[in-house]
């Protein structure tokens, strides 16, 4: 049974192939056209699923696309009364997912025909719902779903047990954790769309000396919430997402009022500096944040009578947020899946489709990320060529599995910035050893030549550590596993300068745990730093610049290229630019001394 999951026409366009209940292969649509956070329809990403699987459009049974028009139509009906452009955007909308199969066709160039797959439409939230429960480790879960807007709806939660959901309640527009976030990520002075997560980071810097106003702006209703509607302007206008449709980059219209500036303050111009001021309304931000999602998991604890949780949508990769929940809630564990956001409707549509509509048990669990492209040895060779690497006075070796696992390592401990192209490429928007930019994160100035010469990006932006699992619990407060980057946890006291480019200014890490099974070449390399620096962690970051992670080796050679970036490794060859005379020495800090980790 072949069940592909589309998500189109929306942020994070992507595609995911079930077969038989397995996930076979996921992608966006963005690692191929190169746009970030690229809507329109993936016919890219849908042309990879069906290769990496054999298959045709012809041999696809099911076709899950996480959007249902019916749901909450009779509140659609009262706003559109109100809203007459939201009426005509919603009817273009059904008209053209009433052409998936259509639109698959003419991409295809296939007889439509051709195409005898059934088309379910799976409302928003429940295909997020799905996303985060069924790929579990868990047969008994809480279930919550919370973003800014899908379905008119922001916000859902369930009790999942075996393979079968069910839903205690949701949120409808205008009121979600979603639009407050971005709205006040729009006032400080970020504009583009995916912009939140530098807020979370600035909060970091601030403390929450406007929490009583920001109590006003998202009021607590025991269980629920609801906005402060005067300080907004989403329910007014509409919370329309659009994109032109030379570059498909989604855009979002103003959502704050004038009444917030009245109380806040004028907003932050873009170019303008950064003062205390607005690192204080981003921590206040993010701790009300906090305390309604708190409370609500409080609550969901109580409904679902289970001691596990599992998250998705939007706010779930508020990773600072989701840290702190093993403390301000009764649960025990939780799974928050690398694509948490809109990217991951695509598999979780196809998913509840396996399970909920065809009622088939669950067999498979999330243990890694690595759903995308691959490439093989004369694909990364011959990407080589094209670009003329061999004639560019760089450095390059062909090395064995064990000599190129060392010397990337050696690489790392002497100060080298090293891009890293491995295997199959990451599903979801973090880096996690398969399309990495590496660095030492034992060095203080790593994050400044990181942000400034390679990344391009705000000073006060953080860095994340890849820590050998069995290690986790020596350095860091919380061992809960958090192999895809989706929880920052405390480094303990006595650690707090083991790797202060990796350290966010609050003293916490948003931390991956690399386990040797799950990817057993880079859980080497981190291994064999471990025995030259005596840290068993690197520090990761996504391999790219103002652009989606790479994907191709030939993606991977154009950063490297135009980035101050020491290293190149990709498949078995390691690509070496000429030292520069600045290039960053050994620290005096380093030990060549590693306590015993475990596998």
């Amino acid at each position: 049974m072949n069940i592909l999951g589309i998500n189109a026409y929306h942020a994070n366009a992507s595609a995911a192939l079930v077969c038989d209940g397995q996930l076979v292969a996921a992608v966006e649509e963005e690692r191929f056209n190169r746009v970030k956070y690229a809507a329109g329809f993936p016919v890219a990403a849908i042309r990879y699923c069906l290769k990496a699987a054999g298959l045709t459009l012809a041999d696809l049974d099911h076709i899950a696309v996480p959007r249902n028009p019916w749901a909450r139509m009779g509140t659609k009906l009262l706003y559109a009364l109100r809203v007459p452009r939201f009426a005509r955007d919603r009817a273009n909308a059904w008209a053209t997912f009433a052409r998936i199969p259509a639109i698959l066709a003419e991409a295809f160039e296939t007889d439509p025909k051709r195409i005898r797959a059934q088309v379910h439409r799976v409302e928003h939230h429940r295909a997020h719902l799905a996303s985060a429960f069924f790929p579990s480790p868990f047969d008994r879960a809480a279930v919550l779903s919370a973003d800014g807007l899908g379905d008119f709806a922001s916000t859902m939660w369930a009790a999942g047990e075996g393979s079968r959901m069910s839903i205690h309640g949701s949120i409808a527009f205008p009121h979600s954790l979603g639009m407050f976030y971005t709205a006040l990520t729009q006032y400080l002075g970020f504009w583009n769309f995916g912009d939140e997560y530098k807020v979370m980071g600035l909060a970091g810097y601030g403390e929450p000396t406007y929490l009583d106003e920001f109590r006003r702006i998202v009021i607590g209703d025991g269980a629920n919430f609801r906005l402060g509607l005067e300080y907004f302007s989403h329910h007014r206008n509409g919370a329309q997402m659009s994109w032109r449709e030379a570059d498909k980059t989604p855009v979002l219209g103003r959502l704050f009022s004038s009444y917030l500036e009245g109380r806040l303050g004028p907003a932050r111009q873009p170019e303008a500096p950064l003062e205390q001021k607005h690192k204080d309304i981003a921590a206040s931000l993010q701790t009300r944040l906090e305390e309604i999602l708190f409370e609500k998991l409080r609550a969901l604890h109580l409904q679902a009578r289970a001691s596990s949780l599992c998250l998705a949508g939007g706010v779930a990769y508020n990773c600072v947020a989701n840290g702190k929940m093993f403390r301000q809630s009764p649960f025990e564990r939780i799974f928050v899946q690398p694509a948490a956001g809109d990217a991951g409707l695509a598999f979780g549509a196809a998913f509840y489709v396996w399970h909920e509509l065809l009622r088939q048990p669950r067999s498979f669990k999330m243990k890694h990320a690595a759903w995308g492209p691959d490439y093989s040895p004369s694909e990364v060779r011959a990407a080589m060529e094209q670009r003329q690497l061999f004639e560019a006075g760089l450095d390059i070796s062909e090395l064995a599995e064990e000599d190129l696992v060392k010397e990337t390592a050696r690489h790392l401990a002497e100060g080298s910035v090293v891009g890293w192209l491995s295997g199959r490429a990451e599903w979801g928007p973090r880096a996690l050893g398969n399309r990495s930019i590496l660095a030492d994160p034992r060095r203080p100035e790593m994050k400044n030549i990181l942000n400034g010469r390679i990344k391009h990006r705000e000073s006060f932006r953080p860095f994340a550590p890849s820590i050998l699992a069995g290690a986790a619990g020596d350095f860091f407060e919380n061992a809960h596993p958090s192999p895809f980057m989706t929880f920052a946890y405390p480094l303990r006291p006595k650690k707090r300068l083991a790797m202060p480019a990796a350290t966010h200014v609050d003293g916490t890490c948003r931390l991956q745990t690399v386990e040797h099974d799950d990817n057993p070449r880079f859980w080497s390399v981190i291994r064999e730093f471990a025995k030259l620096t005596g840290i068993p962690a690197v520090l990761n970051t996504s391999f790219n610049d103002h652009e989606p992670i790479v994907c191709s080796p030939g993606d991977a050679i154009d950063c490297f290229q135009r980035t101050h970036m020491d290293v190149l490794v990709m498949g078995n060859y390691v690509v070496r630019k000429p030292r520069s005379a600045d290039a960053v020495q050994s620290p005096a800090t380093a030990s060549p001394q590693v306590s015993e980790v475990s596998r």
